[in-house]
């Protein structure tokens, strides 16, 4: 993309009169997970503030595991059969849409992390505020277990 047509587009984008409705259905998979990832992290670092309030190190450091590809995955997994038709169809496109798996994470652990993110995002975009909710506390503590489990094997 040229550097003026870039310009024009985040001029769209952050002009006053921006706002329109989405339609979640028609919102690519990717930008659900980008969309969910925001969601969750904010949730994540919401919880993290409530319980270690003075030290941002410590923050950063549990809140990126939280966040990361393995652990969003596990929760993913954990998840996934109580999920409904629809909600499963959604994870689905988001596993299945082509991104490019950063080093961190192994291609299953990306796929499904990105489900993962996707599911969130639409969510919130279909404005299910309280299934979103339901599925963040659930994968909170899917993913506090297997943060505490591996703390206990280190």
């Amino acid at each position: 993309m040229r550097y003026d047509n870039f310009r024009k587009r985040c001029a769209d984008l952050l002009s006053a009169d921006a706002k329109r409705p989405v339609r979640p259905e028609a919102v690519h998979p990717i930008v659900q997970a980008y969309v969910g990832d925001a969601v969750f992290s904010l949730a994540v670092r919401l919880m993290l503030v409530t319980r270690e309030p003075d030290r941002v190190s410590v923050l950063h450091d549990v809140g990126a595991r939280f966040v990361s590809a393995r652990c969003q995955a596990k929760a993913y997994e954990a998840l996934a059969p109580y999920l409904t038709e629809e909600e499963a169809a959604v994870a689905k496109r988001g596993r299945n849409a082509k991104s490019s798996v950063p080093k961190s994470a192994s291609v299953s652990e990306y796929r499904y992390s990105t489900a993962f993110e996707s599911l969130l995002g639409w969510l919130y975009l279909s404005g299910r505020e309280e299934r979103l909710f339901e599925l963040i506390e659930a994968a909170m503590n899917v993913i506090r277990a297997e943060l505490v489990k591996e703390q206990e094997e280190s």
